[in-house]
């Protein structure tokens, strides 16, 4: 081998040799990061009333509460509400009174006194018309002069009162006819009765003086012919 080529091959192997060498690794610097910190999650904020200063409890005075002590409210109580009363239409109160009307029909004497007593008292009381047209009814079931009179007056104040209930003044104009003609029946009844006694009284008049005549004549004619009779013998 000659000298060229020994030298060309040293070259080759030092190229090679240069090559088969790890060159020294490059550093380049690192920035060094701080580890994250991890913070709780914060709780949600809750909002409070302010707190108010808590002074010494004052003794209330009259109408007014402590200062500094708890307010207990106290249950608000509702006034009790009353039904509100109605009172009856006119309609109602005739039918009411039409139906006593009928039941005092069946009544015996004592009953109707005890009614009358009980009516009475109710009329000094409310001073209803309707409760005049039931006494005035219970005045002609007496059957008397003096209770018709009676009827008839508590009947005219009512059809006079005014202004006064349409209903009850219809009513007591309804009973007050009948009332007018019953009297007027019993007038001429009365009248009758006292036309029929008189004719019986002259009746008997006449009676007892033909009886008195009979008797003076029959009397004078039996001693006229005794007294004949004795002269012949």
């Amino acid at each position: 081998m000659n000298s060229r080529a020994a030298c060309a091959l040293v070259a080759a192997v030092g190229v090679l040799a240069g090559c088969a060498t790890p060159s020294p690794p490059v550093t380049t610097p690192v920035e060094r990061v701080a580890p994250a910190v991890v913070r709780p999650a914060a709780a949600p904020l809750v909002e409070s009333p302010p707190l108010e200063p808590v002074g010494p409890a004052v003794a209330p005075g009259p109408g007014r509460a402590a200062v500094g002590a708890p307010t207990v409210s106290e249950p608000v109580t509702q006034p009790a509400v009353s039904p509100a009363t109605t009172e009856p239409t006119d309609e109602q109160q005739l039918a009411s009174a039409l139906s006593d009307l009928q039941r005092y029909g069946a009544m015996n004497a004592d009953e109707i006194r005890r009614e009358q007593n009980v009516i009475t008292q109710l009329l000094a009381r409310q001073h209803s018309d309707f409760d005049r047209i039931r006494l005035a009814v219970l005045h002609t079931l007496a059957k008397t002069a003096q209770d018709d009179q009676r009827a008839m007056q508590l009947l005219d104040s009512v059809v006079k009162n005014s202004p006064g209930s349409v209903a009850a003044k219809q009513l007591a104009a309804v009973v007050q006819v009948q009332v007018a003609e019953r009297m007027r029946a019993v007038r001429d009844e009365q009248q009758k009765a006292d036309t029929a006694i008189k004719k019986l009284e002259a009746l008997r008049n006449m009676e007892r003086d033909l009886l008195r005549d009979r008797i003076r004549s029959g009397g004078g004619g039996a001693g006229g012919g005794g007294s004949s009779g004795g002269g012949g013998g």
